[in-house]
């Protein structure tokens, strides 16, 4: 891939609304990193201070490959596409299914092992492990299911086998 290839080239509009981006604080870091770079290698009439993709590189301490990113996506795409986040194409694999959450949570739900007064998110994945329901599994997973599914461990009623107390009439 040859360097420099992508010319941005921005109005003073552009150049305007780039500069309130990096100037106000409330916008997220990587777009105001992607409105300094483009205010920083835009090569159009407005831009007094113009710098080489290697200086910008060095004042905003970011890559090469991420100035070229922004400069295409400017040029192919238009200025909010390259302030944007690019959509990721990557894809994640879940490690626990429906059918490995009910079991989890019935694990949950019961008893604790002998010498335990509840369950904690490690014994419950060596649980999981030692009833082969899934091969590996690390405490922080099991953690974000039981978060999903609204189950937390700290409360009284999950594992007891006492009966709830009911008002009678």
């Amino acid at each position: 891939m040859a360097m420099n290839t992508y010319k941005v080239t921005l109005t003073q509009e552009e150049r305007d609304q780039l500069t309130d981006i990096t100037r106000t604080g409330t916008q997220a870091a990587r777009k105001i990193i992607h409105a300094l770079i483009l205010l920083n290698v835009d090569r159009g009439v407005y831009n007094t201070g113009q710098q080489s993709n290697e200086e910008v590189c060095k004042v905003l301490k970011i890559g090469m490959r991420t100035i070229d990113r922004v400069k295409k996506r400017f040029v192919e795409e238009g200025l909010e596409a390259a302030l944007k986040m690019a959509p990721t194409s990557r894809q994640y694999e879940k490690i626990i299914d429906g059918d490995m959450e009910a079991r989890l949570i019935a694990i949950a739900c019961g008893e604790p092992p002998k010498g335990y007064a509840r369950w904690s998110l490690r014994l419950l994945a060596d649980k999981m492990v030692e009833q082969r329901i899934v091969r590996s599994i690390s405490h922080e997973t099991v953690r974000r299911t039981l978060k999903k599914t609204n189950l937390s461990l700290g409360n009284r009623s999950v594992g007891s086998s006492q009966p709830k107390k009911t008002e009678s009439l």
